[in-house]
């Protein structure tokens, strides 16, 4: 019973170290020292904080379409120059130069001319139709999404900081119960073997003895064993770059439970729902992107340039230099509306998004009944952790009080040692229950606080 209640406490292995490690100068920290400490070191939260500035950052990208666009160019082609009526369409495949004011009488020439060009442009977005404000939202509920992720990193290092606090206390109650246990039964070994070598007692007493004293040390090192664990635990938890922290100050008694009636609006601020209420308003955004890629869109162009070229022109003189130097300037200013009319990719990404827009809805509605019921379990948790406590102290005294009848039985030379050993197995059974009673109700409180979203 003693191993499987410790086994149950810190579910690892630890409890097979084989002595408790004695190091200098262990670092302990309080519970409000541990919390704040881990607010500012612990490396997830340290991550989470640059995965939420980055998105807030992602934020500007949209809202730089507003401003202005400018450019510069610098070309110099080489190539022949032989004009011709023919017309063509853009391509992204390749680069079509533009061939004008050449002269287009036979016979056809395949001579190089130099051409060269220079200048600078700029692009005003005018009027967009909703696009540039679709992907606002978009981006905006990202960082919204990223925002409550790290809630939810915060709530958890919190939670996880409480739980390592708590578990060196009970690690050590148990530790105590355990070394208590110990001293008991060293002296009651050295009690029946007195009465063994005095011929008062049976020689099965002392071996029972002697098995009950070697049963509780072997308890009592896996109990040692059991606190380092829960300090390396902790340590862990606060994120200090010690391997192991120790737990100062007192265990705080755990707060009320708030009133069942606030659950509900409790959990409308729990970091999931937040985080699934940010991907479905992504999502919509995510829609509108898509319908804007069917929306006109209104934009003025300017631009200033320079240039030259060798061929001959269809009419006028040739410029000087040979189309080396850019000596020809040039101005424009214009508004530009383009309109994408029919694209049927477009048509498709609307409907699919429209589609993982009612999923996200869905999984919003699931995530808030899925937390809604985490805060009934914890609250259920927490009010029977707290019923249960009376009983245990109960049974704890009751058990100290039959330790001491049998204990004043023994030294009287009316009890046995199985009597003793049954006597001193229930008192430390109670000792240890009690202690993972008061450690089960401060990590119901913080796992009830923890599904309320308390501290946002």
């Amino acid at each position: 019973m003693f191993y499987r209640l410790v086994l149950s406490i810190f579910l690892c292995g630890g409890a097979d170290a084989l002595a408790q490690v004695q190091r200098p100068a262990l670092r302990t920290m309080t519970l409000p020292e541990a919390l704040s400490f881990a607010a500012t070191h612990q490396p997830s939260l340290v991550a989470s904080r640059a995965r939420l500035a980055a998105s807030q950052q992602e934020t500007r990208i949209p809202r730089g379409l507003w401003l202005p666009r400018a450019g510069a160019v610098a070309e110099f082609v080489g190539g022949s120059f032989n004009n011709t009526t023919t017309s063509y369409l853009g391509t992204t495949a390749m680069d079509i130069p533009r061939i004008g004011s050449s002269k287009t009488s036979p016979p056809v020439s395949w001579s190089p001319y130099a051409n060269t060009l220079a200048g600078i442009g700029i692009r005003q977005e005018i009027f967009d139709f909703g696009r540039i404000g679709a992907l606002e939202t978009v981006y905006d509920a990202a960082a919204e999404a990223e925002a409550a992720n790290a809630d939810a990193d915060k709530l958890d290092v919190a939670l996880f900081v409480q739980e390592g606090y708590f578990g060196v206390f009970v690690a050590k109650a148990v530790l105590s119960a355990a070394e208590g246990a110990v001293q008991r039964s060293t002296f009651h070994k050295q009690l029946a073997e007195a009465g063994v070598k005095s011929g008062l007692r049976s020689p099965i007493e002392l071996t029972r003895a002697e098995a009950e004293l070697a049963r509780f040390e072997i308890g009592r090192v896996r109990a040692a064993g059991n606190v380092e664990v829960a300090r390396s635990i902790f340590a862990a938890a606060v994120g200090v770059p010690e391997r192991y922290l120790d737990a100062s100050g007192t265990m705080p008694e755990p707060a009320a439970a708030p009133a069942a009636s606030t659950y509900d609006a409790a959990t409308e601020k729990d970091p999931a729902v937040r985080r699934a209420k940010a991907l479905t308003e992504q999502q919509r955004g995510a829609t509108r992107v898509a319908k804007a890629e069917l929306l006109p869109d209104l934009q003025l162009t300017a631009g200033l340039n320079t240039r030259g070229g060798g061929a001959n022109p269809s009419s006028g003189e040739a410029v000087p230099g040979g189309g080396w130097i850019p000596e020809i300037p040039n101005w424009d200013v214009g508004v530009v509306l383009s309109w994408p009319l029919f694209d049927a990719s477009s048509l498709a990404r609307i409907k699919a998004s429209r589609e993982r827009e009612a999923q996200r809805a869905a999984e919003a509605d699931l995530t808030k009944q899925v937390v809604l019921a985490r805060v009934e379990v914890a609250d259920e948790t927490f009010r029977v952790s707290i019923e249960s406590l009376p009983a245990l102290q109960r049974a704890s005294d009751a058990a100290q009080a039959n330790y001491a009848q049998a204990d004043a039985r023994f030294k009287a030379g009316l009890g046995n040692a199985v009597e003793l050993a049954d006597s001193e197995a229930l008192r430390l059974e109670a000792e240890i229950n009690l202690a993972v009673g008061k450690f089960e109700q401060a990590r119901a409180r913080s796992r009830l606080a923890r599904a309320l979203a308390e501290g946002l």
